[in-house]
């Protein structure tokens, strides 16, 4: 493995990470709901799952879904089915006022976690950038320092992402504007679960 392949890894999964999908929806929702920790530590349950799936397309788990589909499918129609729990619960709260108790610091980490878990098409994604950007056969030692490269990488974006939408302006805009956000993310929380509920 050399120092360019890692590189290149590391911008694709930058890419990925800044366009539009539940994951970013979801922090953004959470930093400007419950504040910066609540988002950080969802982040990092983001981050976490993603580097799992990382480490599970080294180890050929594309493989096994190919041998076992209804694994795959049953993982998949988990994920869609609590990203639409998630939308409806968003939209039936939406007028509701923020309440001022910090969020549960395991419930945080734990709904990142299940985000990113519940999106396999995660691990074929990351299955598909490894096949592209890495040699075969990569020693244990160098696997291991990609997926820890994206954990990291992972929680230093999903960090100074939770710090920028912490900030005073960016609250007040979404406490003025909170119906509207509210059922917006909602709508498109719901029509993310909905495609990977309906995709083949």
């Amino acid at each position: 493995m050399t120092p360019e392949s890692l590189i290149a890894f590391n911008l694709v999964l930058l890419a990925a990470l800044a366009s539009p999908g539940a994951a970013m929806l979801y922090v953004i929702k959470t930093t400007v709901g419950a504040g910066r920790l609540a988002g950080m530590l969802t982040g990092f349950g983001l981050a976490t799952a993603a580097a799992c799936w990382t480490l599970a397309a080294f180890l050929g788990l594309e493989t096994l879904f190919q041998v076992f589909p209804w694994a795959y499918t049953a993982l998949k129609i988990g994920g869609a089915l609590y990203l639409i729990w998630i939308a409806v619960q968003m939209w039936r709260h939406a007028r509701s006022p923020l309440s001022d108790a910090p969020a549960p610091k395991a419930r945080s980490f734990a709904a990142g976690l299940l985000v990113n878990f519940g999106n396999p098409k995660s691990m074929l994604f990351a299955a598909a950038v490894i096949l592209v950007v890495f040699p075969q056969n990569l020693a244990p030692a160098e696997i291991a320092l990609v997926v820890l490269n994206h954990l990291a990488l992972e929680i230093l974006f999903y960090t100074l992402f939770a710090f920028v939408l912490s900030t005073g302006p960016a609250r007040q805009g979404y406490l003025a504007l909170k119906p509207v956000f509210d059922r917006v993310a909602a709508t498109l929380l719901g029509a993310f679960g909905l495609r990977l509920l309906t995709e083949r």
